[in-house]
């Protein structure tokens, strides 16, 4: 499998802008690892110079042993999968099927593996009954399980989800769950980027927070949505449990509905009020 590592990474657009500054990070392998923060804060440049998609102006990033510096885009997208935020900007075949085939087939799977990790990975995603389907003529939400689809049956060691839950209900969210633990049994590394905090607070552990371009925070979900100044600094608001549980007076940490409950009962059995 194959780790990640950026070492005091920055990158400038063409015009001038600096995208991100100083990013300093190492994801090991079959980790989940979510990416938070506001618009403009970086984290989709941050992604696409995992990838390859943008080349570092200075610093390093490493994937496995491979310099991304001397690797092309296509060489890098053998161990690294983007999903794009948008499907429409990834999906360029009129059918499910050939959509999601074509990413192993231009890896150079024979074709059994070609087509046994494609139905996997159509199955995975909840789209097999639409594999002769044009994906145009699909919902937005299915369109993007078709992206991801796409992606994951390239077998790549680590996948990056952009923004997955856009768009998504109760159904779609089910599903990614279901997916990310999935992959994580692979011993794949994910790495998503998310406005969805209830979204990261159920399927991840690992946050690493951006704001102004800055990696600001890296630490455990526990613990990130509990620092008020890096929550104020990311103008991030922490998940509905977290409010509450801070409102009531729990300790830090709590940031699912069972603990929140548990908590609860305790005091109603003891007889006493919450702390």
């Amino acid at each position: 499998m194959t780790k990640l590592h950026l070492q005091d990474v920055s990158f400038t657009y063409p015009d001038g802008t600096n995208a991100v500054e100083n990013l300093s990070l190492e994801i090991p392998s079959g980790q989940r690892v979510a990416i938070i923060g506001q618009n403009g804060a970086g984290k989709t440049t941050a992604v696409k110079l995992m990838n390859g998609l943008l080349k570092p102006t200075s610093g390093q990033v490493l994937v496995g042993e491979w310099d991304t510096k001397t690797k092309t885009t296509a060489q890098i997208s053998s161990k690294v999968g983007y999903v794009f935020q948008n499907p429409d900007d990834q999906i360029f075949h009129n059918e499910v099927m050939s959509e999601v085939r074509f990413g192993p087939k231009n890896m150079g799977f024979d074709e059994e593996k070609t087509e046994e990790i494609t139905n996997w990975a159509m199955e995975l995603c909840g789209i097999s009954e639409y594999a002769e389907e044009n994906p145009y003529n699909m919902p937005y939400s299915t369109r993007k399980f078709v992206t991801i689809a796409s992606v994951i049956a390239m077998d790549s060691d680590i996948i990056i989800l952009d923004e997955p839950t856009a768009g998504q209900d109760k159904i779609g969210l089910e599903l990614l769950g279901t997916l990310l633990a999935e992959l994580e049994k692979l011993g794949k590394t994910v790495i998503t980027i998310t406005h969805d905090m209830e979204f990261v607070t159920e399927h991840f552990e690992r946050i690493i927070v951006m704001a102004n371009r800055r990696i600001i925070a890296n630490d455990k979900a526990a613990n990130i949505f509990y620092q008020h100044d890096v929550l104020e600094e990311s103008m991030l608001k922490p998940p509905a449990v977290a409010r509450m549980a801070s409102l009531i007076g729990l300790p830090n940490g709590v940031l699912h509905k069972a603990e929140l409950v548990d908590y609860l009962k305790q005091q109603l059995l003891l007889g006493g009020k919450a702390q």
